[in-house]
């Protein structure tokens, strides 16, 4: 199975209503992954102090050093995810070294567990193809188009060496296959009496 993308905006508002209310940690760490193109392993490590200051205001930059590079990123939440994250410290009274997705043990989700989550909620609404790298690429995906097919942004955030491996990634190069699919190159070709074998070899 090739991992995608979430390529539906309504599949992606119908999977996130379902995690909210099977748990509103998973409705964030959704959003999360969404919003900032991170792996699920460097997301769910996240403490509310790495997201905001002593005094509960967020920082300027989220910070953190990638598990798998090694390298620094500095991002800027949006309001969306700032708001989705302001609201869970106060519903769940958050301290500045509390997890922002917590287990029952008091640690933070594994990545086993939150997977099996996220998998679920994909099943029940009808999204295939989903896996441990799908909020990663979708992230990728919808970047790539709203910011008007600006692929250097996208394999920055992606450390990744060329733009073909960024777009077979985030699955435009798919895109475009599929869209091959639809074009119907020789409906419009008249064939004239007589040149049924001719016609055959390119139909």
């Amino acid at each position: 199975m090739t991992v995608e993308p979430i390529r539906s905006k309504v599949k992606i508002k119908q999977m996130y209503r379902y995690l909210a209310n099977k748990d509103p940690k998973y409705g964030l760490l959704f959003k999360f992954g969404l919003n900032t193109g991170l792996r699920i392993s460097d997301i769910l490590p996240v403490k509310f102090k790495d997201v905001c200051n002593e005094h509960g205001e967020f920082r300027d930059y989220f910070i953190l050093k990638e598990r798998k590079t090694g390298k620094e990123k500095k991002i800027k939440l949006n309001k969306a995810l700032r708001k989705a994250i302001e609201a869970h410290a106060k519903d769940k009274n958050l301290t500045p070294d509390s997890y922002l997705f917590s287990s029952k043990k008091g640690k933070h989700l594994g990545r086993i567990q939150a997977y099996r989550v996220m998998k679920e909620a994909a099943r029940i609404v009808g999204i295939e193809n989903f896996g441990t790298h799908s909020l990663r690429k979708t992230w990728g995906y919808w970047t790539y188009k709203m910011s008007k097919y600006n692929i250097g942004l996208i394999m920055d955030t992606f450390n990744h060496s060329s733009p073909h491996i960024t777009l077979r990634y985030i699955g435009i190069n798919q895109d475009q296959k599929d869209e091959l699919g639809t074009v119907k190159i020789f409906s419009q070709i008249h064939i004239p009496l007589g040149s049924h074998q001719l016609a055959s070899s390119y139909l």
